[in-house]
């Protein structure tokens, strides 16, 4: 009975032991959990230096209008068949050098010299109808003074004459067209320039008004724009124009508005801008399609930022600024852009005098802490 009472009250002790020791364990471990590191310190905040940040300015944002289209020459000509016939003789071919007043091929004229020959058989029987009409009348014209005729009879032979030299004249016109016709057959380049398309060959049959070819100076091209209405009052005659061409890579061209059209067109209720250039080297041509702007007057001076300045992510556009020592994400709208300047408009109002981020910075998060460096201290850090 001793031993056994002994044993249950070393048990019991042990126990005791065993719970004092872990409550005592559970208790350090709760106050080394609430007491205070000696390293703990604040969150640093971000620093940028004076460079990285700019500011809202008032600055003018230069105005440009683009315009495009194919390139045109101010001077072309077609060469038509002003008569029928077969085509004899073709003597140029596509892209070849024509001078004005150059003969550039011809249409059979044998039709054509026998109708003059015939106009000119017909031309002979009116000169002498008509001398023999007037030998006529000046015999009569004797007679009645002498009244060994009448009146009415004269007047007779009076009409006559007139009807003779009448037909002269119609014969002599006659004449004049066949002789016309015979050098209508001839084709003549009207204008200096290039061959752009031969429409017949050499044996066709061509009808009166047919083209026959097509000659284009390339030495002044002009470009047909389509501009909005509105901004037509801030054209002139004259406005300097930057032209870049396909297939000319960085070259650029210079041209000028030569012409303004003074009606819109029909359904677009746009307006049609001649933009004219000179092709001095002969280097561009026909059709090819040119891209330029059109420099307006400048705006009136407006909020503007760095482009830098302005982020876009996921469809929306902003902008980080440092206020009260945090950083602030700013949705910002914006309006019109000066791509040579590296600005662009901010229709959104911004705190007064407040930092912008003008570097583009990564892994930013709003709210988080950040301060810009003054000038001096970020130069003897520097240095």
């Amino acid at each position: 009975m001793a031993s056994r009472w002994n044993r249950r009250r070393m048990l019991g002790a042990l126990i005791v032991v065993l719970a004092l020791t872990a409550a005592g364990a559970v208790a350090m471990r709760a106050g080394k959990a609430g007491a205070p590191h000696a390293g703990d310190a604040p969150p640093i905040a971000l620093q940028f230096a004076p460079a990285d940040v700019t500011s809202v300015q008032q600055k003018a944002i230069a105005r440009w209008l683009p315009v495009s289209g194919a390139l045109s020459p101010v001077e072309q000509a077609t060469v038509k068949a002003k008569v029928s016939g077969d085509v004899r003789e073709i003597r140029v071919r596509e892209g070849e050098a024509v001078s004005a007043g150059q003969v550039l091929g011809r249409i059979d004229t044998a039709d054509l010299e026998a109708r003059l020959v015939e106009r000119m058989g017909a031309l002979e029987s009116a000169r002498a109808q008509l001398a023999l009409a007037e030998k006529t009348r000046t015999t009569n014209q004797a007679l009645l003074k002498q009244n060994f005729i009448s009146q009415n009879a004269f007047d007779n032979v009076e009409s006559t004459f007139n009807v003779a030299r009448g037909s002269l004249k119609s014969a002599e016109a006659q004449v004049q067209l066949a002789r016309n016709a015979l050098k209508d057959a001839v084709l003549v380049a009207p204008i200096r320039g290039h061959v752009a398309k031969r429409h017949v060959q050499p044996g066709e049959k061509v009808a009166f008004d047919t083209p026959i070819i097509t000659i284009v100076d390339l030495r002044r091209l002009e470009l047909q724009a389509m501009v909005p209405a509105a901004d037509v009052p801030g054209l002139a005659l004259g406005m300097p124009v930057e032209l870049a061409v396909d297939g000319f890579g960085e070259r650029r061209f210079d041209g000028r508005v030569d012409r303004i059209n003074p009606a819109t067109e029909s359904g677009t209720r746009a307006i049609v801008v001649y933009v004219g250039l000179v092709n001095a080297d002969g280097a561009l041509r026909s059709g090819m399609y040119a891209t330029g702007r059109i420099a307006l007057s400048a705006s009136a001076p407006t909020a503007t930022l760095p482009l830098t300045a302005v982020r876009t992510e996921a469809g929306q556009t902003f902008v980080w600024t440092v206020e009260g020592g945090r950083l602030v994400r700013r949705t910002v709208a914006l309006g019109r852009r000066d791509d040579d300047a590296g600005i662009v408009e901010i229709t959104t109002a911004l705190p007064p005098g407040a930092p912008v981020l003008a570097a583009r910075f990564d892994n930013l998060k709003d709210g988080a802490p950040a301060l810009v460096r003054e000038p001096a201290a970020a130069a003897a850090r520097s240095s």
